[in-house]
């Protein structure tokens, strides 16, 4: 399998006022196409900083990371943009959905910002919100759903570009264990179909669905 993903000694130092403020201390990960992977950490172990180093959301103060072939430690914010919009789709804690568009809307949006045409955009979107079991809700505004409801449009939006990789944050916090379950069923039907899964959780009763498990402390991988 081919590696999709590497940080290589990896440092984040944010500076705030007078003090610097270490989130990660030399972090060293590598993931490979295809694998469903969990990292896990307490509060303050680093592993939001590094869900956003491996998302491209932010760059380090040292260290380098790749995307496939691209250092993304060199580039600039509108590189990275067009980068993660094509290569990782995201699924958040909280939904991250725009309240005022419906589920279908909201599952087309991520393809406005790749030039495709509306027809394509709202066919695709179709097709995904099949996909993980809302046909019914397309015309539904996230007020109008459930917790469930609105975690499975937010999958059917992360694969809206058809991403290599899926990154889900905490993707399970603001569910009942049996929608829980649900939610990480279709994650793993995702990851049979080839999608590489990138999970970050605190919550270790996750852990039994990733093939392998990255154990995050202070800002450094301790295992996996």
């Amino acid at each position: 399998m081919k590696t999709l993903i590497k940080l290589e000694d990896v440092w984040k130092i944010y500076h705030m006022d007078e003090v610097d403020v270490t989130a990660l201390a030399g972090m060293n990960i590598e993931i490979k196409q295809g694998e469903f992977v969990a990292i896990i950490g307490k509060s303050g172990s680093g592993k939001s900083t590094t869900m956003n180093m491996i998302g491209c959301l932010d760059i380090p103060t040292r260290g380098r990371i790749f995307l496939e072939k691209y250092n993304i430690s060199k580039l600039g914010e509108s590189r990275l943009a067009q980068i993660r919009g094509k290569k990782i789709g995201f699924i958040f804690q909280t939904f991250n959905l725009i309240p005022t568009l419906s589920a279908l809307e909201n599952v087309a949006l991520p393809m406005t910002f790749q030039k495709i045409n509306r027809d394509k955009r709202m066919k695709i979107a179709k097709d995904l919100l099949r996909k993980v079991g809302l046909n019914e809700r397309i015309d539904h505004l996230p007020g109008q759903l459930s917790g469930g409801e609105r975690q499975r449009v937010a999958i059917a939006r992360s694969l809206s570009n058809d991403p290599e990789v899926i990154l889900a944050d905490e993707p399970t916090g603001n569910l009942d264990s049996k929608t829980g379950n649900e939610i990480m069923g279709l994650l793993e039907n995702l990851n049979k179909e080839g999608k590489t899964i990138i999970m970050v959780t605190h919550d270790d009763s996750l852990t039994k669905y990733a093939k392998r498990v990255i154990k995050i402390k202070d800002g450094k991988n301790i295992g996996g």
